[in-house]
């Protein structure tokens, strides 16, 4: 977090992440000094830190606000790809006894569907016909049979409703929170034999930053039971790999990619407050429960799709496309109902520490900024597990007003400077206005099937 990695904007994105290198390389954003992490006082949403943040980290300074550049020179890509502020793997994994028993339950499911199928080829004609009139006779008594079978598992749904913390939503909860316990220690020690030989000392300056930025967060947020209830550990791995994520049990882990492609201490809080979010809001519980539920629901589907397809490669696409509407109808939306909903929290969390929070959605639009320089294709956000950067950003623009409220409630400084977003919409004006200036006088030469790069404004 020092000389160019440390204040340049274009920094990459969850799904491409983008190193500018090259002779004379200049950033396009110099964020404002906004003093943002002094804490001088406590208000009716915050909690007193003990040191001003700012004073923690003597080395991280904040570059004062510049001239919009004249000049951009020209640049290499490096593409490191899948970045993800949460881990690829699930933080916490459904309990050990039902990541066995699932595959036995859906063959289960599978052998008892086929073997109806060909009791009922089996059967003489005659019987058949019996069979269809005894249904016939008894339908009330078969209808009265899946509504109760539909009434236990809405019992079982409404029964297994518990409050999140802070946001007050009815969720899920059909695991306890002690085996989620035990899984993330057996999860932790997985990562750290992992990432055993690349583990950053403590006395690492990047490891002295996000220490002291979680330690700030979490000091600030100490009100809520839930941040104070958890040890917060640490943990730096150098990897290039741009990504972080929180352990359920307060470890948090933290890549070196990540530490290079922020802009600044402001974005790097608000994507540590994201993470300590779905920790402290308990999302991998959360999804687990309804995956299960979900899971255990499908097993009746697949039953009736392998006793109804005619034959085994029918079923089979059954099958498939059942387990698509799953993921697309369900697990998809909303693991980014999850996403938005620790983006909010770890808004809040970032205002009570008197972070800059107009940041947090100038580090999306860099991300939808680099998908755009690489000329990717936007991926409809509907097959994604989480939300588009651009849906992103407008979702925190929203949200900002609410966090400088709760910043102001405490007692935050001033900001000083202009407002970062305004600065990163005229620097991609700029930019623009200057790749325009440079392709017309090779208008004549230009190759009209290459696609021009639209940068969002």
């Amino acid at each position: 977090l020092s000389g160019n990695a440390r204040n340049c904007l274009l920094t990459g994105s969850p799904d491409s992440y983008r190193n500018f290198t090259g002779k004379g390389l200049r950033c396009l954003l110099d964020v404002p000094n906004t003093e943002a992490y002094r804490n001088h006082g406590s208000g009716r949403f915050c909690s007193q830190s003990s040191q001003p943040l700012g004073e923690k980290i003597p080395s991280l300074q904040i570059s004062s606000l510049g001239q919009l550049p004249h000049h951009f020179p020209a640049w290499n890509n490096q593409i490191i790809r899948s970045f993800h502020t949460s881990p690829s793997l699930q933080a916490a994994p459904v309990p050990l006894f039902w990541i066995i028993v699932k595959p036995a339950q859906k063959l289960f499911a599978i052998i008892l569907g086929r073997s109806i199928r060909k009791w009922w080829k089996a059967l003489p004609p005659n019987k058949r016909e019996l069979f269809k009139e005894s249904a016939r006779r008894n339908k009330w008594k078969i209808l009265l049979g899946v509504s109760s079978l539909g009434v236990v598992f809405v019992m079982f749904y409404f029964t297994h409703l518990e409050e999140t913390p802070i946001t007050g939503r009815a969720r899920l909860m059909v695991f306890g929170k002690e085996h989620f316990r035990e899984l993330s220690q057996m999860e932790y020690d997985m990562w750290m034999e992992l990432f055993k030989s690349q583990m950053l000392p403590k006395t690492h300056a990047g490891y002295q930053v996000v220490e002291t930025i979680v330690g700030h967060l979490s000091e600030s947020n100490k009100d809520i039971p839930q941040v104070s209830a958890l040890k917060w550990v640490i943990h730096v791995v150098d990897e290039p790999a741009v990504n972080a994520f929180v352990l359920p049990n307060g470890q948090v882990f933290v890549f070196t990619g990540l530490l290079d492609a922020v802009s600044d201490i402001h974005q790097l809080s608000f994507i540590l407050g994201h993470e300590i979010a779905h920790a402290v809001l308990e999302h991998a519980v959360k999804k687990a429960s309804l995956v299960h539920f979900l899971d255990f629901l499908s097993l009746i589907f697949l039953t009736l799709i392998w006793a109804i397809c005619p034959r085994d490669s029918l079923a089979v696409v059954g099958q498939w496309v059942q387990s698509k509407l799953q993921e697309f109808m369900f697990d998809r939306p909303y693991s980014r109902t999850l996403e938005a909903e620790a983006d909010k929290v770890g808004l809040q969390f970032a205002a009570k520490a008197c972070v800059d929070v107009r940041a947090s959605s100038v580090f999306w639009q860099q991300m939808e900024l680099a998908e755009a320089m690489e000329g990717q294709p936007k991926v409809p956000e509907w097959l994604s597990t989480h939300p588009s950067h651009e849906n992103r950003a407008e979702h925190l623009d929203r949200l900002i007003p609410e966090a400088l409220k709760i910043r102001e409630s405490c007692n935050c400084p001033s900001l000083s400077g202009p407002d970062p977003r305004l600065i990163f919409r005229l620097n991609m004006q700029h930019l623009l206005e200057l790749a325009e200036g440079r392709e017309a006088p090779n208008s004549t030469k230009q190759d009209t099937s290459k696609p021009k790069l639209d940068f969002p404004h």
